[in-house]
């Protein structure tokens, strides 16, 4: 198993910057795919950016061209770089860890980190 633990959210003006990190402990981190998720209270959990082991990235349409993943094996951790955030970008941000051994799925999910973008 890993544990997460997501840091680097708050409050931030429209068209402002972010980043969001990731730290795992626990497990092998350079096996794990990682991913970053975001919700709202009107709305359910949504795959943000998405990072496998052998560094295969997939983004949201939403975000496209905007935010960047990337992770750091020496430092055990997944980064999420948000430019030109909009008001829409509000959100708690959860990192999430997953592999599938034997046809099962494993995952793990960090606590949450609120970003807010407000003028």
């Amino acid at each position: 198993q890993v544990q997460l633990v997501e840091s680097g959210g708050g409050l931030v003006q429209p068209g402002g910057s972010l980043r969001l990190s990731c730290a795992a402990s626990g497990s092998i981190f350079s096996s794990w795919d990682m991913g970053w998720y975001r919700q709202t209270p009107e709305k359910e959990r949504v795959l943000v950016a998405f990072i496998t082991s052998d560094r295969n990235i997939a983004y949201a349409d939403s975000v496209k061209g905007r935010f960047t993943i990337s992770r750091d094996g020496t430092k055990k951790t997944v980064y999420l770089q948000m430019n030109g955030l909009k008001p829409e970008d509000t959100a708690v941000y959860y990192c999430r860890s997953s592999k599938v051994i034997g046809g099962q799925l494993l995952e793990n999910w960090g606590q949450g980190t609120q970003v807010t973008v407000s003028s």
